[in-house]
This record gives C-alpha cells, structure tokens and sequence, in this order.
C-alpha cells in the first residue's frame, strides 16, 4: 500500500538520524548523507501507478518501488508528468545505476539492471545536484540480513 508523502530531504550529520521507517530512505556516500520521505510501492497494482499523473513532487519526496526479490527492473514514463531521476538498488542496499532526468511522456524503457530488489524516484536532476553516485549505499527495512551493507539498528 502507498504509504506517507515525503516532505523532508536533507543533509544531515549522522547523529542526528533516528532508526529505519517504512516511510524514509537514508542515502550515504562519500558526497554525503541524504534522507527522502517516500512513499512505498511494493505491490502490483501500486508499481503500475506508480507517479502517475502527478503535477509535481517536492523536492524531499519519493517513491521507493520495492520487489519481493531481486529482479531486472525496467520502468518508463508512461503517463508521468514531472522529470525523475531513478535509482536502481540491489538487495546489499547499494545503488548499482541512475538514470537521470527521465524525459515526462516518453515511453522508451529504462532498464535498470538484471538483480534489482528497489528502485528509488525522486524529482529529475536532483540525484546530480547532490552527488549521489553508483556505489552510494541505501539504508531502509527493505534491506536486511547479514548482506546488508548499512543495516536498520532495531
């Protein structure tokens, strides 16, 4: 089910960061640290919607589109009115590709890789502007276990 629209995306030092939600990712890199409020899609129904018809986002919002494992993922922006940017993450929580500024409309695929357990949108140029790059690591309950590379404490 689509759960909590995001309103908060900062830098932040990493004292001031609070256990794993369902409704916040946490990006780190060697750029910085980044936290996006999301909205999770992680059924059928939700992933066909997606961000849909949607005029706008604010700049802290999301939408983190969750597999019941890893997968290839491909996407396109069939019906999406605002530019995104789309991180492609595997189940250690580490960005494997970005594909930027996603052209509204355009319904050419994007493939974003062979064993993709989330993908991460949020709004286009933004993932440029604060340097998140292939390699940064991703922090939410989507990614346990002992592969985990930034685990959730508790």
């Amino acid at each position: 089910m689509l759960r909590g629209i995001a309103m908060c995306c900062a830098v932040l030092p990493s004292a001031l960061w609070a256990a794993c939600r369902e409704d916040v990712v946490e990006l780190r890199g060697d750029w910085g640290q980044a936290r996006f409020t999301v909205e999770i899609a992680d059924d059928p129904q939700e992933q066909a919607q997606g961000l849909m018809h949607r005029q706008s986002m604010a700049s802290s919002a999301g939408m983190l589109f969750v597999y019941p494992q890893p997968q290839p993922a491909s996407f396109w922006m069939r019906n999406t009115l605002i530019s995104l940017d789309m991180l492609f993450v595997d189940a250690r929580g580490i960005v494997q590709h970005i594909h930027h500024q996603a052209k509204p409309l355009d319904e050419t695929p994007i493939f974003g890789g062979d064993s993709i357990l989330a993908v991460l949108e949020v709004n286009g140029g933004l993932a440029r502007r604060m340097g998140i790059v292939p390699g940064s690591q991703m922090r939410h309950p989507a990614f346990t276990g002992p592969d985990a590379v930034w685990a959730c404490d508790g």
